[in-house]
């Protein structure tokens, strides 16, 4: 027996056991029987929404067209409520870098516990936000960490048609922007300096470093080259997200041209690359593994050149066209910077691959 309605108990698992109304006899069978779960919770849910759809289907005296009950159980099976299953499922319906979210969340989750986005409050969020702190997170990191957390619960209590107010809204961090540091930029010396070092040694990782100044692109969209997006021929390449690899932005799939340095150094990496990839040594079954190569090769220009990183790059070559003079749409069209001048900056198709060509070629070294 069961205190379910519509249910029945054999051997500690739940089954739906209900008699089909005689007009739909024809169609159903005389007795609708199916197994649910071993759960009473979840098995008080399952029948409920079986019977609702069951109910309808019966309403009209003329039975209607039998579904498949399995497809069904399918579609009411409960929803967990826990925080890490709606991040999941957040980051498969954006389609979008996961890795940020998740490190948010599982943060988030080791400091105050795994639980159902319900029952998680304002003192969680502060208590997280301390954590941080205590760490020697700068407020920048921290506002990033609690806008992905925020991102999942909001999508999470819109899906369970919640009015519960979201803990991280609103959250104040203390001395917010106080601690921000302007990022540095290279000197043209420092830039000949470390081609020529990387040039001479052949060191694919080291590499990098002129392919990245003579680009302006992120450290991501080059390590995620694979072979296919070269064009020795015209020497472009094509910044595109592919299965290994997605992009920041959609604004950031752009076709470059290689100039200079980084024309050389995409070459010698050229003849060393394996499996379809620029860089080999990075590819793992899961994808391109950028922070990899983001730490060796930052290390690398720490031991030259002090706090300036391979994003200090990027803005180095966004000063670089600013020298010149480079329109502003542009220099974002170089780096696939989002712009937000106007409107119309983001009509039509840009600028031409050989037009990028002839502003690049006035700032290579």
């Amino acid at each position: 027996m069961s205190h379910i309605q519509y249910t029945i108990v054999r051997s500690g698992r739940f089954h739906y056991n209900r008699r089909v109304p005689k007009h739909a006899v024809s169609t159903w069978g005389q007795f609708i029987r199916v197994g649910l779960t071993e759960c009473p919770s979840d098995a008080a849910v399952y029948a409920a929404r079986l019977t609702a759809a069951l109910d309808a289907a019966w309403k009209n005296p003329v039975s209607g067209q039998r579904f498949n009950l399995d497809d069904l159980i399918a579609i009411c099976r409960p929803r967990s409520l826990m925080l890490r299953d709606f991040c999941h499922e957040y980051l498969q319906l954006r389609d979008m870098r996961s890795q940020p979210t998740l490190l948010a969340v599982e943060g988030f989750i080791a400091v105050v516990g795994h639980r159902s986005v319900e029952d998680y409050g304002r003192e969680d969020a502060r208590l997280y936000v301390q954590h941080l702190q205590r760490k020697g997170n700068k407020t920048a990191t921290i506002r990033r960490r609690i806008t992905s957390i925020s991102a999942v619960l909001n999508y999470a209590y819109a899906e369970l048609d919640s009015d519960k107010r979201n803990p991280f809204s609103r959250l104040m961090i203390k001395g917010e922007g106080a601690d921000v540091s302007k990022r540095g930029t290279f000197t043209k010396q420092q830039l000949r300096q470390g081609y020529s070092e990387a040039l001479s040694s052949g060191n694919s990782l080291w590499l990098l470093m002129p392919i990245l100044g003579e680009t302006g692109c992120r450290l991501g969209e080059i390590v995620g080259l694979r072979i296919e997006d070269v064009d020795l021929e015209q020497d472009v390449i094509h910044i595109r997200p592919h299965a290994l690899r997605r992009l920041k932005t959609t604004g950031s799939e752009r076709s470059l041209p290689l100039v200079g340095h980084a024309r050389t150094a995409i070459r010698q990496v050229m003849e060393q690359s394996e499996h379809g990839v620029l860089f080999p040594k990075y590819l793992r079954p899961e994808g391109i593994k950028t922070d990899h190569a983001s730490c060796a090769l930052s290390k690398w220009l720490k031991n030259r050149f002090g706090s300036l990183t391979a994003h200090c790059l990027r803005h180095t070559m966004r000063d670089r066209l600013r020298e010149v003079e480079a329109p502003v749409e542009l220099i974002d069209q170089i780096g696939g910077w989002s712009s937000s001048k106007t409107v119309g900056s983001s009509y039509g198709k840009g600028f031409g691959t050989e037009h990028l060509r002839t502003w690049l070629d006035q700032v290579a070294l």
